[in-house]
């Protein structure tokens, strides 16, 4: 069996993810899975699940009485009816797969549950290396990381939010600045004597 070269997975630095192949293999193998199980079909809508539900949440106790009842009165027989042993093979069909699919679901659960634990360590590593980053960058001697750390803070998308008080502070502040830059820049008075 070939496998195609498909085109490398890059991650947001540029470097191939190096699990991207592996996880393209098992998505593959999943797929053949497909062409493996009997009866296997795709809902045709997002609401075909729902349409079934009445009737395939019929008993088998009340399918077996009906395929009893068929085999024994004449009057029940249809034409277009399904035959009893092929209703008991549905039966068995979808009691045995069903398993399969709550095993899915849990796998399902724990990939993503896995997933979220590797974002959360990989994310606490970067919120540890930033919290030490800021500490450092007000000292002296490590101003070359204050760059370093307000890329970071863009990058995190937080901005801690000013309270009235301070933010009528900066705006004092601001204003004052921009009264000695107009001060500064305005020429002197000559004053004139008559």
């Amino acid at each position: 069996m070939s496998v195609e070269k498909k085109e490398d997975v890059v991650l947001p630095d540029g470097a191939p993810n190096p699990y991207a192949e592996t996880v393209q293999l098992r998505v593959e193998e999943l797929r053949k899975w497909r062409e493996q199980i009997p009866r296997f079909a795709i809902p045709e809508s997002a609401d075909a699940t729902r349409r079934l539900s009445q009737a395939a949440s019929v008993s088998p106790v009340f399918i077996e009485l009906t395929n009893v009842a068929v085999a024994n009165q004449p009057a029940l027989v249809r034409g277009d009816r399904t035959p009893p042993a092929e209703v008991r093979d549905l039966v068995a069909y979808a009691d045995a797969y069903v398993p399969l699919a709550d095993e899915l679901e849990a796998l399902a659960q724990f990939i993503r549950y896995s997933t979220t634990a590797a974002r959360n360590q990989a994310g606490t590593e970067a919120l540890t290396t930033y919290s030490l980053a800021k500490r450092l960058a007000k000292e002296k001697r490590y101003a070359h990381l204050r760059p370093h750390v307000a890329d970071m803070r863009r990058a995190l998308g937080k901005v801690r939010k000013l309270t009235p008080e301070e933010a009528a502070k900066k705006a004092a502040e601001r204003a004052a600045k921009a009264a000695a830059k107009v001060a500064k820049a305005a020429p002197a008075p000559v004053l004139t004597t008559e």
